[in-house]
């Protein structure tokens, strides 16, 4: 497997945790509004080499999760915006912005995480 897109998490917001419950993390670049920033996780902006799609890996910190749901604005939003949704509930429904895995334990994401996905 080839990695398609790659990014490192640089910032953390206060409650960034909040969602944990709900086996979701939120990512956003820079540019995240003053009341989400508190519950991001913040990355780089960068684009993906090919398109993000259900049956991929994404991987964090070396622990694989398979994909199997890609909402319908995720790429465009990770490259825009660098904002995306990852639930790790197994569920095939979600919110356009929202990346579903396989239900597993949510990795904890420290400044520094890497984040990649495998295609």
């Amino acid at each position: 497997m080839r990695a398609i897109y790659e990014n490192e998490v640089k910032g953390k917001g206060e409650l960034a945790s909040a969602f944990l419950e709900e086996k979701t993390i939120i990512l956003f670049g820079d540019s995240a509004p003053d009341t989400l920033k508190d519950y991001c996780y913040s990355i780089d902006v960068k684009d993906a080499s090919a398109a993000i799609e259900a049956g991929q890996v994404l991987e964090i910190d070396g622990k694989e999760y398979k994909i199997v749901l890609v909402g319908d604005v995720v790429q465009k939003n990770l490259e825009a915006l660098g904002h995306i949704s990852i639930r790790f509930t197994g569920e095939i429904d979600g919110l356009p912005g929202t990346i579903v895995v396989e239900d597993s334990e949510v990795p904890v994401l420290n400044i520094g995480s890497r984040i990649r996905i495998l295609s």
